[in-house]
């Protein structure tokens, strides 16, 4: 579902700090960078500037592959002194066997690590959490442009509903919105691209970039559609073998 998400930062370096002490016992180390963001993986953060304000209120929950990965994950942060907002343990609430850690990394989103007790079908990002103005206003934007994708929803528990499945998954809740956040979801081809493009624009959403070919490497294809909320939604294919 994720190809990938990207968090915009007011201090590169600061985040840079936090992400890699953070996610050094998932298992993700030596970020790419080009001195304007780090990418580990799905993952990245990209330096804020006037026409990309920096994100607010994001959750991210990124897949770790035992309960003992959650505890070094939030020990690593914690231990550096980076603010707890929930120790390691189960949250049988979500299911049976969820097991989670939360930290708050320097712009103040909610990072998580989760290990579901099984295996997913998911890949670094198991879900993002976004917090929206009107749930019904948000649902009807992702399941127009996610159903190009192939990708519905598959759960809906109280006030929140889940497209894709779990292991990855994007939730969706009322409350104060998440601002500025990149989320792209992964096209197998170009004219699914178009399609996902074009959905949006005729169901009356904002364009933020027509399909084509990006200069982040050969074959990138991608279009940008903005969500009621205004952050920007990708969907990509990468045309590699």
């Amino acid at each position: 579902m994720f190809d990938h998400v990207t968090l915009t930062v007011p201090e590169l370096e600061e985040a840079r700090r936090f992400y890699e002490t953070a996610l050094e016992p998932l298992g993700l180390v030596e970020p790419a960078t080009d001195g304007q963001f780090y990418e580990w993986g799905d993952l990245s953060v990209s330096v804020a500037r006037a026409d990309r304000p920096v994100t607010r209120r994001a959750h991210v929950a990124l897949s770790a592959s035992s309960p003992e990965q959650v505890d070094a994950f939030w020990r690593a942060a914690t231990g550096a002194g980076y603010r707890n907002n929930g120790a390691p343990g189960a949250r049988r609430h979500y299911h049976e066997s969820y097991y989670g850690a939360f930290v708050i990394d320097p712009a103040g989103n909610n990072i998580e690590a989760v290990h579901h007790g099984f295996e997913t079908a998911g890949g670094m990002i198991d879900h993002v959490f976004l917090r929206v103005r009107s749930v019904a206003t948000a649902r009807a934007f992702y399941e127009t442009v996610l159903d190009p994708l192939g990708e519905r929803v598959w759960a809906e528990v109280e006030e929140r509903v889940g497209l894709g499945s779990r292991g990855r998954s994007l939730w969706l809740e009322e409350g104060e919105p998440t601002e500025n956040l990149h989320i792209a979801f992964a096209a197998s081809d170009n004219a699914t691209v178009d399609e996902f493009h074009g959905a949006a624009l005729a169901a009356g959403y904002r364009d933020n970039g027509p399909p084509g070919e990006r200069r982040y490497h050969p074959g990138y294809y991608g279009a940008f559609v903005l969500d009621p909320d205004g952050n920007n939604v990708e969907a990509v294919c990468h045309n590699r073998d």
